[in-house]
């Protein structure tokens, strides 16, 4: 009889283990919706559903200060090779304006000077004003590119069905072994509880 009851107390503990972690799992997204329990006067949301504003800005913030931010982004666009694009551009655009812009009557010979002389100083200082020109982009880029304020309103927007889905299925096993803890906790606990009670009679 003893027995029998250390068995059934554990196994009543080790159902209830489980049942209360398998509810804690499925309260981490459900319900979506808050649902108001009138007798008791609450309201009843699933977790991150309910934190949801809060965790978009949390996650904005971290990635755009400590992973990525608008400026890792330009300079990683704006390297060597477009650096050399951006060289060759200035280079063409301005020998494009003296022969356009220079009046006709001006000799060919002389506008090769000037072309030759321009040509000249942006050999030497033309990757120093595309440094400038290329820190002067970032700049103004970064200003205007918000990466924690695009990442919230990504997560904001985003279907909180599909997010449960793909959270459940990364953590499937995690979340599993959780579920049977609980029910080993539970069992543990239901077979000390049935050992004092057979003690204390």
């Amino acid at each position: 009889m003893n027995f029998l009851t250390i068995i059934l107390l554990a196994s009543i503990g080790a159902v209830i283990g489980w049942v209360t972690n398998l509810l804690a799992v499925k309260l981490l997204f459900r319900p979506f919706e808050p649902i108001e329990i009138p007798l008791l006067k609450l309201k009843l949301q699933g977790l991150i559903p309910k934190r949801r504003s809060e965790i978009a800005v949390s996650i904005g913030k971290t990635i755009e200060t400590d992973l990525l931010s608008a400026e890792d982004i330009i300079s990683k666009l704006v390297n060597g090779d477009n650096k050399e694009e951006i060289f060759l551009v200035i280079k063409n655009k301005i020998s494009k304006i003296i022969n356009e812009r220079l009046p006709g009557i001006i000799p060919s010979s002389f506008k090769g000077m000037i072309q030759s002389y321009i040509d000249d100083i942006i050999n030497k200082e033309g990757e120093k004003l595309v440094a400038e020109i290329v820190e002067s982009i970032i700049e103004k880029s970064a200003s205007s590119i918000q990466i924690a304020e695009m990442i919230e309103e990504k997560i904001n927007d985003f279907p909180m069905d599909r997010l449960e889905e793909i959270v459940l299925n990364i953590a499937k096993n995690e979340l599993k072994h959780i579920e049977i803890l609980g029910g080993i906790l539970g069992f543990a606990i239901g077979l000390l509880q049935g050992l004092i009670i057979i003690l204390i009679q």
